[in-house]
Formats: C-alpha cells, sequence, structure tokens
C-alpha cells in the first residue's frame, strides 16, 4: 500500500525500503519530515494526502469529503485565517506537530484494523472523528481574539489547553456534520494530556477507548522521534513551559518552585521522562499501541527507531558535556509572522520578574536552554 510517494524515492510512506528492512529511519532525513523520510510533515497538503489514501484504503467506499474539511479548517486555524483567532503562536506545539502526529494516528488506526478480527475494528465513522480530533487537539493553544484578550502567548494556556481543545472540538464538530461524535471526541481528546486521570475516564464502547489510546499514543510518539526533538525541547519547550506556569511556579508571592532551571536541566531529566513515559502511557495505560505501526513497516518500527536514535544521542551529549553536539536549527511553522520574536521577549520579561539570586532567575538561564512540555 501506498500513501505518499515522493519522486526519486524506492519506497512509500507505509513501507519499509525491501533491501533496509531493519532500518527505516535514515541519517538524511530531512528536519521538517515525518520518520520515513518521504512525507512534509510541515505541509498540510502532504500529509491530508497521505493520510486519504491510508483512509481510502482501510476504509473503500467511505467518504474523505468530512475529512478533507477538517485539514482545511485546521490550516486556517493555525494559520489564523478561522474566523475569530489569531493562529498558532507557540513554537513547540507548532502546525508540523500536529501534522506530523495526525500521520502517526491514521498509521495506527491502519495498522490497528488490519490486526482485530472484524468484530473489533474500529470502522470508518470511528476512524474519521479520531482523526479530525488529531488535528484539533492542540487547538486549546490558539488565543481567540475576544475571549482571550488579556493573554499575550498560546503557551499560558499550557496546563488547561487540552480542555479548551475539547471545547474547541464541541462547538466544531457539530459546524461540519460530526454532532453525534462530540461527546467522545471532546473526551478521548484528554488521551494526549494531563488535565484528566485516564483511569477515570470512562467510555461505554471498548471501540472508543482504543480511539484514545491510539490518540495518545501518537501525540507522545510523533513528538518525540521527531529529528529536531531534543533542540526543540531545549530552545522552544521551556519557553512555553516558562510562559505556562510548569517550569516554574510562583503559587506565593515570593515563593517559587523550580522544576527546570533550563533548558539544558530539562534535557538532563529527559531520559528519565521516557522511561516514565515509555513504562506507564506507552505501555500500560495505551496498552502498547505504539506497536500497531509494526503492521505497516514490516515489523519494524520507525517511530520507535527514531526515539531510541534521539535518546541515545543524548545520552552522548550528557556523557560527554557536549551541547554544541545539538546544533540542528528547524524552521518555524507558525500562524503569527513575529510568533517566535514576541515569545523570547515574554520568557525573558518573565524570567526577570524572579529574584536575582533564584536559580531560575534571567541570568542565570542560557537564550539557548530552555524546557520541554511533558
Amino acid at each position: 500500500m501506498q500513501t505518499y510517494k515522493k519522486p526519486g524515492n524506492n519506497y512509500a510512506g507505509t513501507s519499509a525500503p525491501k533491501n533496509k528492512k531493519n532500518r527505516i529511519v535514515s541519517q538524511d532525513r530531512r528536519n521538517d519530515f515525518d520518520v520515513t523520510n518521504v512525507v512534509q510533515v510541515s505541509k498540510p497538503d502532504a500529509v491530508r494526502g497521505a493520510v486519504r489514501e491510508l483512509f481510502t484504503d482501510s476504509f473503500p467506499g467511505a467518504s474523505f469529503d468530512t475529512l478533507w474539511l477538517a485539514f482545511y479548517d485546521f490550516e486556517r486555524l493555525f494559520k489564523g485565517r478561522y474566523p475569530g483567532y489569531f493562529g498558532c503562536d507557540t513554537t513547540y506545539h507548532d502546525i508540523q506537530h500536529t501534522l506530523d502526529m495526525t500521520l502517526a494516528l491514521a498509521r495506527l488506526i491502519v495498522g490497528y484494523e488490519r490486526s482485530v478480527d472484524p468484530s473489533g475494528r474500529l470502522g470508518a465513522q470511528r476512524a474519521q472523528m479520531t482523526i479530525t480530533t488529531a488535528l484539533f487537539h492542540d487547538s486549546g493553544y490558539i488565543r481567540h481574539r475576544e475571549r482571550d484578550q488579556s493573554f499575550s502567548n498560546g503557551a499560558e494556556f499550557t496546563l488547561c489547553h487540552v480542555s479548551r481543545s475539547a471545547d474547541f472540538l464541541r462547538r466544531y464538530l457539530a459546524t461540519v456534520g460530526l454532532s453525534r461524535d462530540i461527546g467522545i471526541s471532546s473526551v478521548i481528546v484528554h488521551f494526549t494530556g494531563y488535565e484528566l486521570d485516564l483511569d477515570k475516564i470512562e467510555l461505554d464502547d471498548p471501540r472508543d477507548a482504543i480511539c484514545g489510546h491510539l490518540l495518545g499514543t501518537a501525540d507522545l510518539i510523533a513528538q518525540m522521534a521527531d529529528r529536531c526533538y531534543l533542540e526543540k525541547c531545549r530552545d522552544r519547550l521551556y519557553k512555553e513551559f516558562v510562559l505556562g506556569g510548569v517550569a516554574i511556579e510562583n503559587n506565593a508571592p515570593g515563593e517559587y518552585l523550580v522544576r527546570y532551571e533550563s533548558g539544558v536541566d530539562l534535557l538532563k531529566k529527559t531520559p528519565a521522562f521516557y522511561q516514565q513515559v515509555s513504562r506507564d502511557r506507552l505501555q500500560l495505560k495505551f496498552n502498547r499501541a505504539y506497536r500497531y505501526a509494526e503492521v505497516l513497516f514490516e515489523g519494524s518500527n520507525p517511530y520507535i527507531e527514531a526515539i531510541k536514535m534521539n535518546l541515545t544521542h543524548l545520552v552522548r551529549v550528557l556523557k560527554t558535556g557536549d551541547w554544541d553536539l545539538l546544533r540542528r536549527k528547524p524552521p518555524y511553522f507558525l500562524g503569527v509572522s513575529d510568533a517566535d520574536q514576541v515569545m523570547e521577549q515574554l520568557v525573558h520579561k518573565h524570567l526577570a520578574a524572579i529574584p536575582a539570586g533564584h536559580t531560575a532567575a534571567a541570568g542565570n538561564i542560557s537564550r539557548e536552554s530552555p524546557v520541554p512540555p511533558r
């Protein structure tokens, strides 16, 4: 099965090269391409084309029209063309992240459908609902022009962005004829975040829970398999964490709880974070749903392979102390032209308000040393 073929490549985005069965992730992978280096995940049209072929191959006869419209509206929302909204101004949770995650989700859905008996399959309707949920799982970061006038950047919603995404989905799904999916979509989006205890989420149909597992898995493996994951954690996520009150918590005047002193500090804690996430979420809560990608890649899993490559490189950096090894400069894919500069100013203003002797004061944090959200 082919999903998206780049001229000059001898394999498609969902099947391993025949002569490299055990290794799919290329050292020459481009910064804004998926784990196979085939689909340009910064381009909505490219990802829509890949997802369309996956969807129509798995669900013959099912219409793709609603998903086509969902991709169109996603692009409008994140690029600032959707009525009432500013556009994406979060440099880590950007357009590329959502598209990369959505492609990963579509692959997991196809792998799942091919792996289970007909009675346990999700079907076209659930697949459509889950893919639409993926496209808007980070819509809560997008500021509304009227309701959010007191906020300067979407990262300020870090601790509540999933609930905001659920609210957006409740409004949006009704406009594209998916009112029947509002109840499930607005619940399973929480599998991508930490605002609800996942063990307390109750869904009547086990297949809806599986959709949540696939969704949460795709969100984690796509971002951790990003070719520039380490640089993005250090240089972008920390800034979002600072503005969102995650890196440094200030619950009372003069009292600061510092979770991450810098981007470097965050990367030092990333191996332990991965072990926890792998065990608690990917393995247990999501029931190893990442395995369904292997159905499309002849038993290999390019996402897990890319994650391990990132972690191996990070361990090398940590052992040598040579932070210059993290030298990639990924482009921004935002909907607000000067968002990266505004975020930089907001972060330094925020840090400047911390007493000078504190470990997280502005003078103690390198401009190139920020932290990733978990």
